[in-house]
């Protein structure tokens, strides 16, 4: 049965919910009213659920799980069986970025950045969707990034893993869209989360630079999703590089990136 006020949101999912554009998201949705699951892949997300359900007084339930794994996924997909809840929303946005060169990059790193970014939220959207097929609603909110839309110099993988969300996300959203689900794909620019930190790209442009504020970045993708819209590029400025992407071309574009990207690139503090 589909709920009679189509954007009440009463239980939802967010992955990646710790930190940064995933805890945001996390927190819209409590204060709308709508209990979680918040999954993360380290022990501080049992302090995520306190706070959030302290401060919202929805319930809320963590869950610490490797989403880069199908064990991961699994364990999540498990847990939302046992509370036996309907899925209003997903927020799949678990991701990892890396940065440097690619031949210069550990190879673990490269692969965990694409089980992060690509097999595991494909395997958990395949899974979480099933459910929503099967109760005949549901929404989901897919974090990618206008990262996507060049090539990424000195990003490559990270970039790449992006082009392939941005992409899959609009394909999804047309064969499910009989299916009572929408699907919205947030594409953010660079935002002030520990992204670069954990990235290694605290010594580039793109990393010493102005980011967005991750709550304006979540709320900007979460009132999309509401509508139903099918992307999300949150802040003028990423739009208008959103629309430069249209016209450069790819030699362009990777060169664009070079020079926000290489290692070394940040301004000098002297």
């Amino acid at each position: 049965m589909v709920p009679s006020n189509q954007n009440a949101i009463s239980f939802a999912v967010v992955t990646g919910a710790s930190s940064g554009i995933g805890l945001e998201l996390a927190r819209v949705a409590a204060e709308g009213g709508s209990d979680l699951l918040v999954v993360a892949d380290g022990p501080d997300i049992e302090a995520v659920a306190t706070e959030l359900a302290r401060t919202s007084g929805v319930h809320v339930e963590s869950l610490m799980a490797d989403l880069a794994t199908r064990d991961g996924v699994d364990a999540l997909h498990g847990r939302l069986r046992d509370l036996a809840r309907p899925i209003d929303a997903l927020f799949a946005n678990a991701g990892r970025g890396l940065g440097h060169g690619f031949l210069d990059q550990d190879f673990n790193e490269i692969e965990r950045v694409i089980n992060t970014n690509i097999i595991g939220t494909v395997y958990l959207l395949h899974k979480v969707m099933g459910d929503m097929r099967s109760q005949g609603w549901g929404r989901v909110l897919i974090t990618g990034s206008i990262a996507g839309l060049m090539p990424g110099t000195y990003q490559a993988v990270y970039n790449a893993t992006k082009a392939f969300i941005d992409s899959f996300a609009y394909a999804l959203r047309e064969e499910v869209k009989d299916d009572g689900i929408t699907v919205t794909v947030l594409m953010p620019g660079p935002t002030d989360t520990d992204f670069f930190e954990t990235a290694d790209l605290l010594d580039t442009k793109v990393g010493a630079g102005k980011k967005d504020d991750p709550r304006m970045v979540a709320k900007a993708g979460y009132d999309a999703m509401l509508r139903g819209d099918g992307h999300e590029v949150s802040g003028f400025a990423n739009k208008l590089q959103a629309m430069m992407t249209r016209v450069l071309g790819d030699k362009q574009l990777a060169k664009m990136h070079e020079g926000m990207a290489k290692p070394g690139s940040a301004p000098s503090q002297h």
